[in-house]
C-alpha cells in the first residue's frame, strides 16, 4: 500500500468512498475567488493541504472515493462575507466530474509530486516531526464504528422529536417533518463550518491561509504589501478535500443527519395523506368522551381534499427542509466566532478508539435488550422493544447499507445521485410492507413489533432527507427538478402500489402493538 509522501495526519480513504453524496456534495455556502488565485490544478487544489508547523501527527491514509459522499462533499450554501475573496460554489456534477478526473489520471501526478523537493521556506521543514501512520483497516473501522455510533444516536433523536412533537392541537401532525427539518439544518451547518475541523490532520492550513490574507488586505489598504495573495482557493478546496476523509466528520453527515431524517417516512405520510389515514392529535375533549376517538380515527372526505393534502405534506417538507439547509448554514457562519475546534490529537488518540468501542458495545447492547427485555414483567409488558429498541438494533444495518451503496453507486451519473435514489426507493418499498404486515390480522405483538423497529431503524437509517436535499441544492437546476421529482413521485407510485393495494380493497386493521 502506497503512503501519502507528505508528513502530515490524513485518513487512508477506502476505494469507494467517492460515492457518498454526505460527504461529497460541494458546501452550500458560496464564496467568491479572485482570478489570481486560480492556479492550482483541480488534483493539488482538491487534495494535497500543504499542512506546517505541526511536530507530531497522524498519518491517516486517505480514502480517496468518499468523494461519492455527498453529505460530505457538497458545497456550502450560502455565502459568507468574511471569506469575500472566495467563491468556490460549484454544482454537484462538476464535483463529480473532477472526483472521477483525479481517479482516472490524477494519481500519476500525485505520485510526481510526491518526489518532488519541499519548499526551502516550508517551516514544516526545519522541524523533525514523528509521524504514526493508520491503516486502511483502522481507518475504516473507525469509519464504520462512527456510523454505527450516530445511526444510533440519529434514531433515537428521530424517534424522541416525533413523540414530543405529536400533541393535541399541533399545527403540523406529520411530527416527522421536525425530524427532517433539524436534520436538514445540521447538515447545512456541518457543510458551512471552518471551525470544528480547523485542524485538519494537525496543522490549521486555511485558517492561517486566510489569516495571512486578511493580513495582506491590510497592508495594500496602506500600500506596504509586496508580496502576492495567498492561494486561498487551493487552501479552501484543499481544506474541503481534507474534512470529508476525517471518519468523525462523516459519522457526523452520514451517520447521524442521514439516520435523524427520514426519506421512507416522509412518503408514508404523503400516501396516508392521499388516503385519509394520516393520524393526527386528539384535539377536542369530546374526542375523548363521549366518542373515545382514536388518533387514526378520520371523516370521509372526498378526493380534491385528499390530493390538497398530498401536496401539503409534499411542500411542507420539501420547502422547510431545503430552507433548513441554508438556516443550518448561516447559523455556522454566526456561530464561528464562538465555535470550538477539535484538537487533532483528542480526535485521533481518544475519540476515535473510543468510537469503537461505544459503537459496537451500544449495538450489542440493544441486541441484549431485545432479547432480555427489562420491562417484560410489567403491565402492559414489553413496550421498549415496540417503542425504540427494535429500531436500534435495526438502524446500523440501514446506515452501512446506504454508505456503501453510496460508495458503490453515487459516481456513477454526475447529474443524478443513484445511490441515494436507489436507496430511499428500496427503503421506501420495505416501509411499505411492513406497513402492510402490521396491518392485517397476522402475527402476535413481537412480530408487530419487529416490523415497528424495521420502520423505524432500517428503513429511517436507509433512507435520507437531509442527503437529498443537500443534492438538490447543489445539482443544476434541471437537474435538481429531475431528481427531486423522480424521487418524490417514484416512491408515491411504489406505496400506492404496496399499501394501496390493501387500503383500497380490504383496508388497514389496527396494529397489536403499542407504538
Amino acid at each position: 500500500m502506497n503512503q501519502r509522501g507528505l508528513s502530515n495526519g490524513n485518513y487512508e480513504t477506502p476505494a469507494g468512498n467517492s460515492g457518498v453524496k454526505e460527504i461529497a456534495t460541494p458546501a452550500p455556502a458560496q464564496h467568491q475567488i479572485h482570478p489570481s488565485e486560480e492556479t492550482r490544478t483541480t488534483r493539488e487544489t482538491q487534495y494535497e493541504p500543504q499542512p506546517q508547523g505541526s511536530r507530531q501527527e497522524a498519518n491517516y491514509n486517505i480514502l480517496d472515493d468518499s468523494a461519492n459522499l455527498d453529505e460530505v462533499a457538497a458545497p456550502p450554501p450560502v455565502e459568507d462575507r468574511r471569506e469575500e475573496p472566495l467563491y468556490l460554489h460549484k454544482s454537484l456534477e462538476e464535483v463529480r466530474n473532477a472526483e472521477q478526473e483525479y481517479q482516472n489520471h490524477g494519481r500519476d501526478g500525485e505520485a510526481r509530486r510526491n518526489t518532488e523537493a519541499p519548499s526551502a521556506t516550508d517551516k514544516a521543514d526545519e522541524e523533525k516531526k514523528e509521524t504514526f501512520e493508520v491503516s486502511k483497516r483502522a481507518t475504516q473501522l473507525y469509519t464504520i464504528s462512527y456510523l454505527i455510533l450516530f445511526s444510533i444516536f440519529g434514531t433515537l433523536a428521530r424517534l424522541g422529536l416525533q413523540a414530543i412533537t405529536f400533541y393535541p392541537g399541533a399545527p403540523v401532525v406529520f411530527s416527522v417533518l421536525w425530524a427532517n427539518f433539524a436534520g436538514s439544518l445540521f447538515m447545512g451547518f456541518l457543510s458551512e463550518d471552518r471551525k470544528l475541523f480547523k485542524h485538519e490532520w494537525g496543522t490549521p492550513t486555511y485558517d492561517q491561509m486566510l489569516q495571512k490574507w486578511k493580513r495582506q488586505s491590510k497592508d495594500e489598504e496602506h500600500g506596504l504589501s509586496v508580496n502576492p495573495p495567498p492561494d486561498l482557493q487551493a487552501a479552501k478546496k484543499a481544506h474541503a478535500a481534507t474534512k470529508k476523509t476525517i471518519p468523525l466528520y462523516i459519522g457526523l453527515a452520514t451517520g447521524f443527519c442521514g439516520s435523524f431524517t427520514s426519506f421512507s417516512s416522509f412518503i408514508r405520510d404523503t400516501f396516508l395523506a392521499l388516503s385519509n389515514d394520516l393520524p393526527t392529535p386528539l384535539n377536542h375533549p369530546q374526542d375523548y368522551s363521549p366518542v373515545h376517538a382514536s388518533t387514526t380515527s378520520t371523516v370521509s372526505r372526498n378526493g380534491g381534499y385528499s390530493f390538497m393534502a398530498l401536496l401539503a405534506v409534499i411542500i411542507t417538507t420539501v420547502s422547510l427542509c431545503l430552507a433548513a439547509l441554508f438556516v443550518g448554514a448561516h447559523l455556522a457562519i454566526f456561530l464561528e466566532p464562538y465555535t470550538p475546534s477539535l484538537p487533532f490529537r483528542l480526535s485521533r488518540k481518544l475519540l476515535d478508539p473510543l468510537a469503537v468501542f461505544l459503537a459496537w458495545g451500544c449495538w450489542l447492547g440493544a441486541v441484549f435488550l431485545a432479547i432480555f427485555p427489562p420491562d417484560r414483567n410489567d403491565s402492559p409488558p414489553e413496550i421498549w422493544r415496540g417503542r425504540a429498541v427494535f429500531a436500534l438494533v435495526f438502524a446500523p444495518i440501514g446506515c452501512l447499507g446506504r454508505f456503501y451503496a453510496s460508495l458503490l453507486l453515487n459516481g456513477k451519473i454526475a447529474s443524478f445521485p443513484l445511490g441515494t435514489f436507489a436507496v430511499n426507493m428500496f427503503g421506501t418499498a420495505v416501509l411499505g410492507m411492513a406497513y402492510d404486515l402490521q396491518h392485517v390480522p397476522l402475527g402476535g405483538v413481537v412480530g408487530c413489533q419487529v416490523l415497528q423497529g424495521i420502520e423505524d431503524g432500517f428503513c429511517g437509517c436507509l433512507t435520507t432527507v437531509s442527503t437529498w436535499v443537500s443534492e438538490l441544492s447543489t445539482l443544476r437546476r434541471s437537474h435538481a427538478y429531475r431528481y427531486g421529482v423522480a424521487s418524490v413521485v417514484g416512491g408515491l407510485c411504489l406505496l400506492m402500489v404496496i399499501m394501496g393495494s390493501l387500503r383500497w380493497t380490504d383496508g388497514f386493521e389496527g396494529i397489536l402493538c403499542v407504538k
